[in-house]
Order: C-alpha cells, then sequence, then structure tokens
C-alpha cells in the first residue's frame, strides 16, 4: 500500500488549523491532545502556520494545576487573506468584502436591474472597482471569488436558470483570469445553508429554504452540503403544488413556486390593487394596516408553502428549517403561522426559523466556500462575528 505522505501532511496541518479555528486561545498540548498528534509534529505543523501567518501567538494562558510553564495561546489569523462574494438575482446584484472568516469590511447593492449576459460581467466589474481600494493589505490578498446563482449549477457549469439568460455562459474562466484568483460559482439556496450552517447554527442538519422569484432549498447533511447527481438536490421550488396546474419554466406544471414564491406573491397582490411597483416593505405595510387582501394571500403564502416544507422535512428530518425570505422576515408572524401548520408527527417538532443573516446569508455562505477551498477544510464553522 503507497502512503501519499504529502497527503497525510496537508490532512494534520488542516486538523490543526481547524482544531485552532473551533477553539480560540488555545495551547499547542491543548491542539495535540484534540487531534491526537504527538507534540513534535503539533509544533513542526505550527511553526509553518505561524511563518505562514495563518495563525498568530496572543498571549500566555494559565499554568496547570502542577505548575510548569505557562503556555503560549494561538489563535487563528483571520485577517490573513479576503474573500470577495456576490449574489446575482435576476434583478439585482449584491456583493460583499470580507476577511476569510467572514468579518465583513464592505457591502455593495445594485438594485432595480435586469441582470442578462450582457451585463453580467459588467455588473460585477463595476462592484470590483468599487471593492478594490478598500482591500487591506493582507499576507495572501484575495483567496477567491465566489458567485450565488438563482439557478441550477453543476460542476462549474450553469445548466438552468429560469428567470434570467445566464445558461451555459462561462463567468469562471474570465473573472479568474482578469482578478487573478480562484472564481467558485454555486446555486444561491446551497450557499445560503452553507452561511446559516457555519455562522447560525449549532446542528449538523438543516434546511434552508430560499424564497425569492423562485423556491430552493439548500440541504446540510450531518455538516456536509448535498448537491445531487446533477447539481439539483433542493429543487423543491419545482415540486408538483398542483397537478396540470400553472405552466413553469422548467417545462412541469403546477410547481411550488409558481403560487408560493416572492414573485408570485408580489405579482398577485399587484393585480389585485393595481399597484406597479410592489415588494416586501410594500405588503409587509399592507399586512400591518390590516389590508384584507394582502392578509388573505399571504396566509394563502402559508398554506401552500407549508406544504412544500411538509415534503421536504418528511425526505431528510432536519433539525431545523431556515426561511430566508424578505416577507417572512418582516412580517414574523408568518413563520410561527408555518411552523404551526406542519402538524404531522413527522414534521411537528423540526424547528422553523427565520435566518439570522437575511438577505446576505448567500454572501455569507460564499464566503464558506472560499474559506472550505482555500483553507482544505470540510467542515468548517467560524466563531460567532457581529453579522448586522
Amino acid at each position: 500500500m503507497i502512503i501519499n505522505k504529502m497527503g497525510i501532511r496537508e490532512q494534520n496541518e488542516a486538523a490543526v488549523l481547524k482544531t485552532i479555528i473551533d477553539n480560540e486561545h488555545i495551547s499547542r498540548a491543548e491542539v495535540s491532545n484534540l487531534t491526537n498528534l504527538n507534540k513534535a509534529s503539533v509544533s513542526q505543523i505550527m511553526k509553518k502556520l505561524i511563518e505562514t501567518d495563518f495563525v498568530k501567538e496572543v498571549g500566555i494562558g494559565d499554568s496547570t494545576s502542577i505548575g510548569g510553564r505557562k503556555p503560549i495561546q494561538l489563535q487563528f489569523n483571520h485577517q490573513s487573506s479576503l474573500a470577495i462574494t456576490f449574489d446575482i438575482g435576476y434583478n439585482y446584484v449584491n456583493g460583499m468584502l470580507s476577511y476569510i472568516n467572514g468579518q465583513r469590511i464592505a457591502i455593495l447593492e445594485k438594485q432595480d436591474i435586469l441582470i442578462t449576459k450582457d451585463n453580467v460581467f459588467t455588473t460585477i466589474d463595476s462592484i470590483m472597482a468599487e471593492f478594490t481600494p478598500k482591500m487591506p493589505p493582507t499576507t495572501h490578498g484575495l483567496v477567491g471569488i465566489c458567485l450565488a446563482i438563482h439557478g441550477i449549477v453543476n460542476q462549474e457549469n450553469i445548466t438552468f436558470t429560469p428567470y434570467y439568460d445566464l445558461e451555459h455562459i462561462d463567468l469562471v474562466s474570465p473573472l479568474s483570469q482578469k482578478y487573478h484568483t480562484a472564481v467558485y460559482i454555486e446555486n444561491e439556496a446551497n450557499l445560503t445553508a452553507l452561511g446559516e450552517y457555519c455562522f447560525s447554527s449549532d446542528s449538523t442538519n438543516l434546511l434552508s429554504v430560499s424564497i425569492h422569484s423562485g423556491i430552493g432549498v439548500g440541504i446540510i447533511v450531518n455538516g456536509r452540503l448535498q448537491t445531487g447527481t446533477h447539481g439539483t438536490a433542493g429543487e423543491v421550488g419545482h415540486s408538483t403544488l398542483f397537478p396540470h396546474g400553472n405552466l413553469c419554466p422548467c417545462g412541469n406544471r403546477g410547481c411550488l413556486e409558481q403560487y408560493a414564491s416572492n414573485k408570485v406573491l408580489f405579482d398577485t397582490y399587484s393585480h389585485y390593487t393595481k399597484k406597479e411597483l410592489v415588494n416586501s416593505d410594500i405588503f409587509a405595510k399592507a399586512i400591518r394596516s390590516g389590508e384584507k387582501s394582502a392578509l388573505e394571500l399571504a396566509q394563502q403564502n402559508v398554506e401552500f408553502l407549508s406544504i412544500g416544507l411538509n415534503n421536504v422535512i418528511t425526505f431528510f428530518d432536519p433539525e431545523e428549517v431556515y426561511i430566508n425570505s424578505s416577507v417572512y422576515r418582516k412580517i414574523p408572524q408568518l413563520t410561527k403561522d408555518l411552523q404551526q401548520k406542519l402538524t404531522s408527527q413527522f414534521t411537528q417538532n423540526t424547528k422553523i426559523k427565520n435566518s439570522r443573516l437575511g438577505e446576505q446569508a448567500p454572501l455569507f455562505g460564499g464566503n464558506v466556500l472560499i474559506a472550505k477551498n482555500f483553507l482544505n477544510i470540510e467542515d468548517l464553522r467560524f466563531p460567532t462575528i457581529d453579522f448586522l
């Protein structure tokens, strides 16, 4: 049996670094105990991590009960590298510049623009141009760019985007060549789930439901993102709610997102009220004022969404479900109503929560994807930071 010494060394380095990230202010001896690596190996790895600025010594800890020299405390240096993440919706692009642990440096938003294959690069470039002068000096610089796509992504190929024309557009190569860094693309709901797992939750099994123009579910099982064979895992928005119902861009009829997405909710309310512009702020205001049409549509939305949630919870048996919707964030009662609709013995014990990360969840998730690849750590969680 041939042993890959380089692979083992990299695994050991990743294990040591993960232990330091998971346990701030930890000594070399404690790292040795937690990783089951001998002290000599830990010291050698630590020397390299300090030299490369991934770890820093931050002070002296307490001595043991039997006395002896006080240990030097170690801490992950999150300011050694930078990440940039984008959430590319059909009518907006949000961007975030941050340190590798998700600590934000700058946020930029481009709203009320229809994103197409003709303007997606110029829109990204305009945000990058604003981020560049804001980048603080770091040892490793910009180590990755991640793009959240509202559609299906399979092995860096965008295979289906129902609400804009980015299918089969190569976003990775041009951006990687222009900005000289790794570029990743992933489904928005999947990144949202990664963000919730890394920054919001203690659970190892969770679902994150993204409700925007469509409805997607990010799935975390035993700490791992589940994407499926073709990248279509979690496309609950394209499960059938009404056989022979409304036509969906996916080719099916009666899909859940044709009845329960935010876009459909706003379009329907606009049709009833003759208001040209409807968004979550306007709809929430109508709910708070007790407007009958808004209240009826909100309860209908809860009813439809609860059916989809009942199905997906039954499939995956998560501990928690995070709802990422601007409507449900601004009308928290709807989340409680949704919980009450889940009465099955298979779903009633699953906790339904509003997202802590809100509209920035896919940006934080993109940060996680960059960090996982750059740091070579699969199951990554950072200590809680000040998100908002």
